[in-house]
């Protein structure tokens, strides 16, 4: 009987260790979505956030159409899952260099000649996290 109680308490204590694990980590990281793989993406479909290190930027150009008016530059990038395109605009052109380490958040995957490319379109954002 007390061997009973005795490894009820333990588990009782266990449980409330995983629990408080829990509640810990999920107020702490409400502000960060999970981390998506390349692996994972979809064409036409949403990023939330994607991490990856820049294997290539390659070189600028000025770009004029109806939708946008600027700087331009193609990247390639690559996580543990695999390699995706980048398509990089505006000011993210002179902010992203070869082996920098970024994150794109809220931003879009296409598929173009049945390649995946992503970008952070209109509303997303991208951050260089180390170089």
């Amino acid at each position: 009987m007390a061997r009973n109680a005795k490894n009820r308490k333990h588990n009782d204590n266990q449980t409330n260790s995983i629990l408080r694990e829990m509640k810990s980590a999920h107020s702490t990281n409400k502000s960060i979505s999970t981390r998506q793989k390349v692996s994972e993406l979809l064409p036409n479909s949403k990023i939330n956030r994607l991490e990856l290190v820049v294997l290539r930027r390659y070189p600028r150009r000025l770009v004029d159409s109806q939708n946008y008016t600027g700087a331009l530059a193609a990247a390639c990038g690559r996580d543990e899952t695999g390699i995706v395109g980048i398509v990089l605009w505006g000011d993210q052109v002179k902010q992203v260099k070869t082996g920098d380490i970024i994150r794109i958040e809220e931003g879009w995957c296409r598929s173009r000649n049945g390649e995946l490319v992503v970008s952070t379109g209109k509303n997303g954002r991208l951050s260089v996290i180390d170089r």
